[in-house]
């Protein structure tokens, strides 16, 4: 409809398959409508063996007592009213849901109640995540609440058992005290995390992803009110408020810990708040922007300019003071450039990128891929590895774009990373990326191999990799054909994924998630039509900028006289290369990688000498990650012996426990005791082939103690 965003999620599922929002797939296998039935027949109350109601599904409660542990009651909402000697029966949802309804508990979730906040202005969406057709009256105990996770739609079952103490809630709690939706919604999405106290710290993107399947985007708001961008984000507000979108905000950690301490200004640190309003009032001739917030809490609220108790409000004209409400609720009025200054990111989800530009009258569509990195054969991590034509595949058509938007963003990627264990808290993310290549005229189809990414340039020079669970990019994209690469920042990093890809163009895609057993680099050879340059040039071209790159380096450390010392070598390391312990490159190990490649023997290091330094580490440093398999930091006895085979080093079980005795102290060795290992290895295997003969060394004894000694 023209002036509003349509949504696009369900057009993933137009045959109302299993996952879409009218068939839910069935979270733990469980039957909402048969388990209801069934218990209804019995006349026996539903009790959910798959999320018990003990102490089990609380998870560990840092701020939990062993004795208050104890103490805790699962009860079912009228045994709550009876012990709380409430007259009254309890009501699932009473005149609508609102954000207004209820109060956060004692887990530290706010970034889940902010995103449900918002939820509640867009009844559509809570409609599918709360199904409103639930009540009290002969129900068996049971309710069911969905969710969008990791590309399909769940339906999640509970049993309406909660946690009390001392007769209360123990988390949410409705306001009125006998509303229980949001208590309710709260356990259900406890369970998909896999306790209670796993829903302890999170964004409210996560959650807002997880009540519509939509598209995230995070704002700097510091960096945009620095850098004068307060009209686009603005713009930005405004148009995700006129677009029916999810807004969220939080404010940073104060003195680094995640505690809710409360400022004089009434603003909570490490606190999530959703946005619930926006609005400009004229102020003494002056338009002023205004942002609303609420505070899960539903109190506490922002004491400064335009709050509740601020006397600017009766300065204004009675049409903009209609929006002015005075009670401790959690809601209050800030001022954009306040807004800024106080909160650290603002969060944008909706089920259309229509909130992007404005155009709401664009018609969005989506295609969404399952796919996997396995260890060794799909996981070939980033573009530094050779590995990396390993990773899975996608090739994207465009065949046509609106020509009257110059440099239009018509194409968003999202990359979301599957959880690997049930339980949030524990899932260990890696740090992903989405790599795009502009694929030449002539290109054979199917997947391209090592020599396609040695020609050609990713199209954003800057490669992120990031370990959050969603990743956006936005392109714009001409008219031609696209190589989308997902991948890991490093090899043998295995997981699943679920990329999305959201188009105002008209686009095709393909999946090529493993080798599709062609020829392609011999047919690549003969038909590709290279637009750039001949490849010595380019490759002159490349040599030329890496050593501008490592001599302005150089540069920023050495001395005077353009050389360096052990202390600076030691500083330069430890600030650009990513070493693999806190302590980082020790002096003592700087000295020894100086003296390895210090052929004059001054004790300090020329441009050309750190060159040669610079090359062994990063070899070394690959090396190193391709042997540490299970992604540990280290590497086991085992490991290093394989690494020092691949490099052509002649190993045994003895000497390997040797080095790793000498150079790391302990069973497993650090990145940094690998490469001095490695570059001693190599320097003294370099003097034996040059002076030995018949595998036997003669040095004399001024060769013997300068090798010996200074090495």
């Amino acid at each position: 409809m023209p002036g509003s965003c349509t949504s696009i999620i369900n057009l993933r599922y137009q045959d109302g398959s299993e996952g879409s929002a009218s068939n839910p797939a069935r979270f733990n296998n469980q039957d909402y409508a048969q388990l209801r039935d069934n218990y209804r027949r019995r006349r026996t109350q539903f009790v959910d063996n798959t999320f018990p109601p003990n102490n089990q599904s609380l998870g560990d409660l840092p701020n939990l007592s062993r004795w208050q542990e104890a103490q805790v009651e699962w009860l079912r909402p009228a045994d709550i009213l009876k012990a709380q000697k409430k007259s009254r029966d309890p009501i699932f949802c009473s005149k609508g849901a609102s954000r207004f309804d209820f109060d956060q508990g004692s887990v530290g979730n706010c970034w889940f109640l902010a995103a449900i906040s918002s939820l509640t202005f867009h009844k559509g969406l809570l409609a599918q995540v709360v199904p409103m057709d639930q009540n009290f009256s002969d129900n068996a105990g049971i309710f069911h609440f969905r969710f969008w996770r990791f590309g399909v739609w769940v339906d999640v079952v509970i049993d309406d058992h909660l946690p009390t103490l001392n007769n209360g809630l123990m988390f949410v709690s409705s306001k009125d005290g006998t509303e229980f939706w949001a208590p309710l919604l709260e356990k259900a999405y406890a369970k998909v995390c896999g306790s209670y106290a796993d829903m302890s710290s999170g964004l409210p993107s996560e959650a807002c992803k997880d009540f519509s399947g939509g598209l995230n985007m995070d704002y700097k708001l510091h960096e945009a009110h620095s850098a004068g961008h307060d009209e686009e984000l603005w713009n930005a507000l405004s148009r995700a408020t006129r677009c029916q979108s999810m807004i969220c905000c939080g404010t940073a950690q104060k003195g680094g810990e995640l505690v809710n301490s409360v400022q004089d200004t009434g603003i909570v640190d490490a606190h999530a708040y959703s946005v619930t309003a926006v609005t400009e009032v004229d102020y003494y001739g002056s338009k002023v922007k205004l942002v609303r917030l609420m505070n899960p809490w539903g109190r506490t609220e922002w004491k400064g300019k335009w709050s509740d108790k601020s006397d600017m409000w009766s300065k204004v004209r009675p049409e903009d003071r209609k929006n002015f409400v005075d009670r401790n609720d959690g809601e209050f009025w800030m001022e954009l450039e306040d807004f800024c200054h106080y909160f650290q990111n603002l969060f944008i989800c909706c089920e259309n990128p229509n909130f992007i530009d404005g155009d709401v009258s664009c018609q969005w569509k989506s295609m969404t891929y399952d796919g996997s990195w396995v260890a060794g054969i799909t996981a070939g991590g980033n573009m530094s590895y050779s590995t990396f034509e390993a990773n899975p595949q996608y090739r994207l058509q465009v065949t046509k774009i609106n020509k009257e938007e110059q440099n239009d963003q018509n194409i968003f990627l999202s990359l979301m990373q599957k959880p690997q264990k049930q339980n949030r808290k524990t899932t260990k993310t890696h740090p992903i990326g989405l790599t795009v290549f502009k694929i030449p005229p002539g290109t054979p189809q199917g997947r391209v191999m090592f020599s396609f990414f040695q020609r050609n340039r990713p199209m954003k020079q800057r490669q992120l990799y990031t370990n959050e669970r969603d990743l956006i990019e936005s392109y714009s994209l001409e008219p031609a054909e696209y190589l989308i690469v997902p991948s890991t920042l490093k090899p043998n990093m295995s997981g699943d994924f679920v990329l999305t890809v959201y188009t105002k163009t008209d686009a095709k895609m393909s999946s090529h998630d493993e080798d599709d057993g062609g020829d392609h680099e011999h047919k690549e050879e003969e038909s590709l039509i290279l637009p750039t340059p001949p490849k010595d040039k380019d490759k002159d071209k490349e040599e030329t900028t890496d050593r501008n790159t490592i001599q302005a380096l150089f540069s920023r450390y050495a001395d005077q006289f353009g050389r360096l010392a052990a202390g600076q070598l030691q500083k330069l390391l430890n600030d650009n290369f990513p070493h693999g312990t806190r302590s980082g490159f020790g002096l003592d190990t700087c000295m020894s990688m100086m003296a390895m490649v210090d052929t004059n023997q001054t004790m300090r290091m020329t441009f050309t000498e750190f060159s040669t330094l610079w090359e062994k580490i990063t070899k070394y440093k690959k090396r190193f990650h391709l042997a540490d398999v299970n992604e540990n930091g280290s590497l086991s006895e085992r490991e290093l012996q394989k690494a020092m085979e691949d490099e052509g080093m002649d190993t045994d079980d003895f000497m390997v426990r040797l080095m790793t005795a000498r150079y790391s102290g302990m069973s497993n060795t650090s990145m940094e005791n690998f490469i001095t290992l490695m570059l001693r290895l190599e320097k003294i295997s370099d003097v034996f082939k040059d002076k030995s003969s018949n595998g036997v060394i003669h040095l004399s004894w001024t060769e013997w103690s300068n090798l010996s000694m200074y090495n």
